[in-house]
């Protein structure tokens, strides 16, 4: 039933469609287009005057056939740069960039794919629930559109997310994040003439930071510090470093521990410069970036998948990951979302890649979840 020309040419049609994150206006207006021929009722939340872009996310809800409880698709429609002027090249049924672009098929391999199901299933005159697809800003800039969408626009409690790698695989479990900012002031002086009037804020930061372990806690736990910056020339000693960082963990408890672990040392460090005085001071932000999913077996959204793909002849695995998705911020919401994979590979690179048969393979699934759904087999 899946029309892989179909597939392939609309896939083609919206990644040459530049949407970086903040920009998303010009493919959404696309799929608009698109969504309110087939049927759809469609309508935009504000999340533009949060994120600061010039789209919000887009809501499509089709009423179904049959009365059953709604079901929600959802995929991003940002993409990481270099995202402009993609050119898309075709060959032995894969697709590429011409090399000097990402190619977008993160996530747009799975825009095209919910397309495809939808006009399959109205084409067919396949029987179907409600249906109500979502697509998101600014995803790839910290998950913004989820974070700031209007969830009073949503009626169903459960769905599924297309912004993974593995159709043979669903996530089931993703770490919850922390952001890490920590500010150290110092006192800037000369550093040739008088240093000794100077505290140091990047010695500071070395000194904490040297006690840190960074990378790999444990099985579920990670930390990292990714930027830092500081100092304004070389003879003067520098009074002021930023350093913003991450904590990751599946389990809540760990999560706090390592954060803790990290604004501590800062403090720590800093008082060991002090000799009296106010300086070096520390100011520590610590903010929930997204929350941890952890969807059981036994939940429907699972139980739904897995029979499906077994009645495509697929077993389908359960995955964890370490990283996080928009389910992260549903699932914070009280709203299940299980993360489908569509194919894609070395995503955020120029080496990015899509089989036009994982594709295909990707669709046939969403479209068996729906069937069996629609039949109450779970």
């Amino acid at each position: 039933m899946i029309n892989s020309q179909r597939l392939g040419q609309r896939f083609k049609a919206l990644v040459e469609i530049d949407s970086l994150s903040r920009q998303e206006k010009d493919v959404a207006l696309a799929l608009e287009n698109i969504l309110t021929k087939m049927g759809a009722m469609v309508c935009y939340d504000t999340a533009k005057e949060q994120v600061g872009g010039n789209c919000s996310n887009l809501v499509a809800k089709f009423k179904g056939s049959v009365d059953a409880e709604p079901v929600f698709l959802c995929a991003h429609m940002d993409t990481v740069g270099p995202g402009k002027g993609i050119k898309v090249q075709f060959e032995d049924g894969v697709f590429k960039s011409d090399g000097t672009t990402i190619l977008g098929a993160d996530d747009k391999s799975a825009l095209a794919i919910i397309l495809e199901v939808m006009d399959v299933i109205l084409e067919n005159k396949i029987d179907y629930p409600p249906v109500e697809i979502i697509f998101t800003i600014c995803e790839e800039i910290g998950l913004l559109g989820a974070k700031h969408f209007d969830y009073s626009l949503m009626d169903s409690k459960f769905g599924y997310i297309l912004d993974s790698t593995d159709t043979k695989g669903i996530v089931t479990k993703a770490p919850g994040s922390n952001k890490i900012i920590i500010k150290i002031f110092g006192k800037a002086a000369h550093s040739g003439a008088e240093p000794e009037k100077g505290i140091n804020a990047i010695l500071v930061a070395s000194k904490a930071i040297s006690g840190l372990k960074l990378g790999r806690i444990d099985e579920e736990t990670t930390c990292n510090l990714g930027t830092i910056k500081g100092g304004v020339a070389t003879n003067i000693i520098p009074d002021f470093v930023e350093i913003h960082g991450e904590a990751r963990s599946h389990d809540v408890e760990k999560l706090k521990i390592i954060t803790d672990n990290i604004v501590s040392a800062f403090y720590t460090a800093a008082d060991q410069f002090k000799n009296g005085s106010d300086l070096p001071r520390i100011e520590a932000i610590v903010e929930n970036d997204f929350t941890q999913t952890n969807i059981s077996e036994d939940h429907r959204t699972i139980k739904l998948a897995k029979k499906a793909a077994k009645n495509l002849g697929i077993s389908l695995a359960s995955k964890t990951t370490g990283g996080g998705a928009d389910a992260n911020v549903f699932f914070g919401k009280g709203i299940v979302a299980g993360v489908l994979g569509t194919g894609m590979t070395d995503v955020h690179t120029l080496n990015e890649s899509v089989a036009i048969k994982d594709m295909e393979a990707a669709a046939r699934l969403v479209l068996e979840i729906l069937k069996v759904h629609t039949a109450g087999e779970i």
